[in-house]
């Protein structure tokens, strides 16, 4: 695990890495739910596959913000997905948070998302959202100083590298990380 803030989030290819492990955690007037970070995407902006391969927009504007922001985006017109900025501002890129470990609020993220199936509650990146109740409304936030929060969790013994899922654009990018033989990665 990273030693410092700075460490931890300064490109998208090493955060993905090093958020591994990490605890994820939202405080809402409905509970506190959070998990470990078992599954992520590495995005910047030299890459096709990125929001911010064009240059900055309205809608990717948090991608460009310093490290530790919040982007949430929508996808499909029905889900919702949930990234961490990283690297310099001015400087496009963040990590997709694929898949979590479910460790807090747990009967809370069941009511949420409708499932009784632990495993597959926090095992993809709109699931999560779900479960965990990020909103749009947490676009711009600080992972360091919000109640979505990322907080020291443990260091993997085992992390497999291999390429991102569900794009077309830069699929043979090795950007994709996840925690070897951990049930809650979202695809192996």
């Amino acid at each position: 695990m990273a030693s410092s803030t700075q460490e931890l989030l300064s490109d998208s290819f090493t955060a993905a890495r090093n958020l591994l492990g990490m605890k994820l955690v939202h405080e809402t007037p409905e509970g506190i739910t959070s998990g470990y970070i078992v599954e992520t995407e590495a995005y910047d902006m030299s890459d096709p596959a990125s929001h911010t391969y064009g240059g900055e927009t309205p809608r990717n504007a948090a991608m460009f913000k310093e490290a530790g922001t919040i982007y949430v985006y929508f996808i499909y017109g029905i889900h919702y997905c949930f990234n961490i900025v990283t690297g310099e501002s001015g400087h496009g890129q963040a990590v997709l948070i694929r898949a979590l470990e479910p460790i807090e609020g747990i009967e809370l993220m069941q009511k949420r998302r409708g499932v009784d199936d632990v495993v597959s509650l926090t095992n993809g990146p709109a699931k999560l959202v779900s479960a965990m109740g990020i909103t749009k409304d947490d676009m711009g936030k600080s992972v360091f100083t919000s109640n979505v929060r990322i907080e020291r969790g443990f260091s993997p013994s085992e992390v497999v590298q291999t390429t991102r899922v569900g794009i077309t654009k830069a699929a043979d990018k090795p950007w994709r990380f996840y925690i070897a033989d951990n049930r809650f990665v979202s695809k192996r």
